[in-house]
């Protein structure tokens, strides 16, 4: 029954985090259910309860969903999960994991101290962005940053942002999701704790999707710069 509770509980801080930000509910959620359960439980747990998230904010968000912004972030994480289910295998996870908390603990301290300003980015780099999540999200389960810098480079406004990032998560969720189906992945001991965890985690969404309304854009943006932080230094935690 202690289980039942924390897991309820721990959703419901990683539903209000990523009802804030729009990403992050695995970071949160990830170190805190590993501290009591298999990670084979924690992770198809955290894509479960992530659909629930992205589902409700794309409903919530649905007239600033622009599918033609979604699809070639779609599109290029496909072949990326393929490249980080085989190639990736064979190369030392560490070391990429420990540059690539390096790197968003730099490019968010880059946007915190100096707020670069919003640039016309070419189309390529949402299919680079796209493929960059999909190696990196199959390799370390964490594959959100390219995307989440990409999107806070574009312009977009804060709703846009949000809108893109939920679509997109939900969109390629269902992949894994399903991939951990058919894996075997998705126990009953998983679909336990799910059920146990649905309303937690859609109220912490709503709670924190209300506050996400009274931010304004350039905040917004320092919440998901300072966000990426700690999840740059879980990063390189793990690594080394």
């Amino acid at each position: 029954m202690t289980t039942y509770f924390l897991v309820a509980l721990i959703s419901l801080l990683a539903g209000f985090t990523q009802g804030v930000s729009g990403f992050g509910s695995a970071l949160v959620a990830m170190p805190l259910l590993v501290m009591f359960m298999d990670v084979k439980l924690a992770v198809p747990l955290c894509m479960l309860n992530g659909l629930i998230i992205t589902l409700f904010l794309s409903l919530q968000l649905k007239n600033h969903i622009d599918w033609k912004k979604i699809m070639p972030l779609f599109l290029g994480c496909l072949p990326g999960i393929h490249v980080g289910a085989t190639f990736l295998k064979e190369a030392n996870s560490n070391v990429i994991e420990f540059l690539l908390g390096v790197i968003l603990i730099a490019y968010a301290l880059y946007g915190l101290a100096l707020r670069p300003q919003p640039r016309k980015i070419n189309s390529t780099w949402s299919y680079l962005a796209g493929f960059a999540t999909g190696v990196i999200g199959t390799a370390f389960s964490a594959g959100g940053p390219p995307t989440i810098i990409y999107t806070t480079l574009t312009g977009w406004s804060k709703d846009d942002i949000k809108a893109t990032l939920s679509g997109f998560f939900f969109s390629s969720g269902l992949i894994i999701a399903a991939a951990h189906a058919i894996s075997g992945l998705t126990t009953i001991v998983v679909l336990r704790y799910f059920a146990a965890s649905i309303l937690f985690v859609f109220l912490g969404t709503y709670a924190g999707s209300i506050y996400y309304g009274r931010l304004k854009k350039e905040t917004y943006v320092r919440v998901i710069l300072g966000i990426l932080i700690p999840m740059g230094i879980i990063m390189i935690v793990s690594a080394v």
